[in-house]
């Protein structure tokens, strides 16, 4: 995006420090480059009082690499957030003093209350309208903080980190479970969470996440918005609470300083299930550092719909002309309410992202624009959007361009969309096949096409005699396959609106 500078966030947490340079500040930030280390600067911190000396000086060492790829992102602005084990550590501030030193600005040591104001943040900007309870788990605290739409309500921090709550428990899993019991006790408004979901942020509970997806052979390798049934995976998380982790199928895939750690996260997230009896747990790969990036955009811009921003930048670098896609959204709206199909607000935030995302598969060759389209948006970094709508968007584009009836396409996606969203996604895909055939893919034409429902009970779509020259066999054969999809007759005809 031609418009935008790159801005960098180091996140010095008490497990990991992650630089992340984005494309720059916008609803949807992009990543343009993405690094971490796992320096445990909170290893021994409840025993000890203080940073562990050498994850000091793997953090000193790496602070210079971070600052020099920052400057060489061309970032305008290096912001640094610290959490937990640096503002409560003795030696927190002489090495917040060595880090400012080397970095060259000034570092933000979050409280308990920011930090969980942030995470709280994140979560608000990669959903759409949530309303649940946020948890991050970081490696010396865990935030809870109570969300509805975009009204932070009652929080709390408690020392339940997964490197602090290792230390506290001497090692035993069993025993880490007894204190976040006593710990999570201490938030007695969590009962309010009752019903509603869980929102986990935090690198040790996205790992517990893709054990149990990868353990579960599920079809998306997509960490933003995965999901699971607390009943269902009360005994996956029961086995990790044990430590019991080494033959697990995907253990491999996690790395051995997180592994670590999973015993203490499970456990953790037992005693939250139990507390808040939510109705499903909501992984957010969004947290601390994407809440901060939030809270810098004007208040207009916080409002803004983060999915439809997202593809609306899509198009613009990949689709032919993304006026053509905002066009084909309303058009395909009125279609909709022509048949006398009705959508919810989700629905219709899905139709319209997939209508922007029509067309950006149309550079690879041919027999391959769906397919690759598919690819695109299936494990495109979207936020604000739930699997089964990446699934829903993802069909729509592979219908569109591989045909509506063969059963043999993308068996997984379209068992991930549930039925309802398969044949909405045919119905989008044939209304596609159709107008783009008219349209030569560019802006001007859909705005003259009109829905007419004639008295006979058939639909006509409407061309103006000035555009008469558009008619002819192939999208009159595509009308005939749409036809047939909806059972109702549709008509190309040339007449005044």
């Amino acid at each position: 995006m031609q418009d935008r500078r790159p801005v960098s966030v180091i996140d010095i947490g008490s497990n990991s420090i992650r630089l992340v340079i984005y494309e720059g500040v916008a609803r949807a930030p992009t990543s343009l480059f993405n690094e971490k280390m796992l320096a445990g600067l909170g290893r021994q911190i409840a025993r000890t009082g203080e940073l562990d000396p050498q994850g000091v000086s793997l953090a000193v060492k790496e602070f210079r690499r971070f600052r020099a790829l920052s400057d060489q992102a061309g970032a305008r602005s290096l912001h640094v957030l610290a959490t937990a084990a640096a503002r409560e550590a003795r030696n927190g501030p002489d090495f917040i003093r060595r880090a400012e030193d080397i970095l060259g600005t000034s570092i933000q040591v979050l409280s308990g209350r920011q930090e969980a104001y942030y995470s709280a943040l994140g979560v608000i900007s990669s959903f759409h309208k949530p309303d649940g309870v946020v948890g991050d788990l970081g490696g010396g605290s865990l935030e809870l903080v109570d969300v509805r739409n975009q009204a932070l309500g009652e929080g709390i921090t408690l020392p339940l980190g997964g490197l602090r709550l290792r230390d506290m428990a001497g090692g035993s899993p069993a025993e880490a479970g007894n204190i976040a019991r006593r710990e999570i006790a201490r938030a007695g408004w969590l009962s309010t969470g009752a019903g509603r979901p869980f929102y986990c942020v935090g690198g040790t509970w996205r790992n517990l996440a893709r054990l149990h997806m990868t353990g579960n052979h599920y079809p998306l390798d997509v960490m933003h918005h995965y999901e699971m049934n607390p009943s269902d995976c009360i005994p996956f998380l029961q086995r990790v609470a044990q430590g019991d982790i080494g033959t697990m199928t995907g253990i491999k895939r996690i790395s051995k300083n997180r592994r670590a750690l999973l015993p203490y996260g499970a456990a953790v997230l037992l005693e939250v299930i139990g507390a808040a009896r939510p109705s499903n747990i909501v992984i957010s790969a969004a947290g601390v550092r994407e809440g901060y990036l939030y809270s810098k955009l004007p208040d207009e811009e916080r409002q803004v719909d983060p999915l439809i921003s997202a593809t609306e930048e899509l198009a613009l670098l990949r689709s032919r002309s993304v006026t053509h896609a905002r066009e084909l959204a309303d058009w395909t709206g009125e279609f909709l309410k022509i048949l006398g199909i009705e959508e919810t607000e989700e629905e219709t935030r899905y139709r319209r992202a997939a209508c922007l995302l029509a067309d950006i598969g149309w550079r690879a060759h041919p027999e391959y624009r769906g397919t690759q389209s598919l690819n695109i948006i299936a494990h495109g970094s979207f936020i604000g959007i739930d699997h089964p709508g990446r699934a829903f968007i993802a069909l729509t584009s592979l219908f569109r361009h591989e045909g509506l009836f063969d059963s043999a396409l993308s068996p997984t996606m379209r068992k991930l969309a549930t039925p309802h969203y398969e044949e909405r996604a045919r119905l989008l895909g044939g209304l596609m096949r159709v107008v783009y055939l008219l349209t030569a893919s560019m802006p001007g034409i859909i705005p003259l096409l009109k829905w007419r429902k004639r008295s006979s009970g058939s639909i006509a779509l409407l061309i103006p005699p000035s555009h008469a020259a558009l008619m002819g066999e192939r999208p009159q054969g595509r009308m005939a396959q749409l036809a047939k999809l909806v059972g109702r007759e549709l008509v190309i005809e040339i007449g005044e609106v």
